[in-house]
């Protein structure tokens, strides 16, 4: 079973999948839920990928997703190597491992016999990564609304971790424009690229609080035309991250103070909101977060309760019971480097469907 979860993980990573462009990676999804003879399988508007297992009742589902998407380029080499008891690749915790996860718990569970109180509904959803936005999930929450038992989120990497609250987030594009002109013969104008690099000291300089933990981050940057050319145009990506909705609001506020105030005569600075995550919470004492943590704890595993930016931000935001599980424990999220380890895997599985098992009381 874990060879077969293993070996599934590595053919879901080796098929590129970039935010917006996850079509081919779906398709695989959902030629193996047909061929696990699910029911109602489709994809929607948003390009997720559902399929029903179907339960004693049909009312009171149980929905429980992994993204498909990874934030590597189509041309990304997706070559893997195998240790020990590590299996390295970019994408391979975040997020093949959880997709892989959707099957292991369907293998699991049939192992079992049992058939659950309820419906659960297996999806691999889109646009999780980056200026995603969570589109795929703000989707599957516009149509199942509050009728769901929860929102069970699966990520690769997250075992030992019960994710029940949602940092906000709040993403920027901001563009400076200037007249532009020659290095030389018009030395003197101002450079868009010299006006950012200002505009980046000030947003770097702002004191954040610890608590609520509040960041910032500019995470790309571009503009310019040649190297003897005084640029006309250039651009950054500003992501702000808080646990606060206030705090967040008032970061917020701060880098458009320091937006209107730039630029010289001449220069136009713009600034345009290109993604944001909702903040929320479930209570630690909710149902749900005592059954993952006591999950956790038949496992061998001491619970930690924690916080991040995931698909569970849509749910949390709307009052939904959701939670954040994990399959494995890796690292290199996000890099070349990136790693899943194959002993835990076990476990994990298990703590995922000890959950589903008892989810409905």
């Amino acid at each position: 079973m874990i060879n077969r979860l293993l070996n599934l993980a590595i053919q879901i990573q080796q098929i590129p999948a970039p935010s917006f462009a996850e079509n081919e990676r779906a398709q695989f999804i959902r030629k193996m839920f047909a061929a696990e003879a699910l029911t109602d399988i489709q994809t929607d508007s948003a390009g997720n990928v559902l399929a029903r297992l179907k339960g004693k009742e049909p009312g009171n589902p149980l929905i429980i997703s992994a993204h498909m998407d990874t934030v590597f380029p189509a041309e990304t080499d997706l070559a893997i190597r195998r240790a020990e008891d590590r299996i390295y690749g970019p994408g391979i915790g975040d997020n093949s491992m959880g997709v892989a996860g959707l099957f292991g718990v369907l293998w699991r569970l049939r192992e079992r016999g049992n058939q659950l109180p309820g419906d659960v509904w297996f999806v691999a959803n889109t646009c999780e990564e980056g200026l995603g936005d969570l589109r795929g999930m703000r989707a599957l929450v516009e149509h199942f609304g509050a009728a769901p038992k929860a929102y069970l989120i699966l990520e690769g990497m997250a075992l030992g971790h019960v994710y029940h609250k949602a940092i906000g987030v709040r993403r920027y594009k901001i563009t400076v424009h200037a007249p532009g002109g020659h290095s030389w013969i018009d030395y003197g104008r101002p450079s868009a690229i010299h006006e950012l690099a200002e505009l980046i000291t000030k947003i770097a300089a702002l004191k954040l609080p610890e608590n609520p933990r509040t960041t910032l981050n500019v995470g790309r940057m571009g503009g310019g035309t040649t190297i003897n050319t005084i640029a006309a145009e250039a651009w950054l990506e500003l992501d702000l991250r808080s646990e606060g909705q206030l705090a967040l609001a008032d970061l917020d506020r701060k880098v458009e103070n320091l937006v209107e105030t730039a630029g010289q005569r001449g220069v136009r600075v713009d600034m345009e909101l290109i993604g944001q995550r909702p903040a929320g919470e479930i209570s630690f004492d909710h149902p749900i977060i005592r059954l993952a943590e006591s999950c956790l704890r038949k496992q061998g595993y001491d619970p930690v309760l924690t916080v991040g930016s995931t698909d569970a931000n849509i749910p949390l935001s709307k009052g939904y019971p959701a939670v954040v599980l994990g399959l494995t424990h890796g690292g290199g999220a996000h890099t070349l480097s990136e790693f899943v380890e194959t002993g835990p895997v076990e476990r994990g599985l298990e703590h995922l469907v000890d959950f589903v098992e008892q989810v409905w009381g």
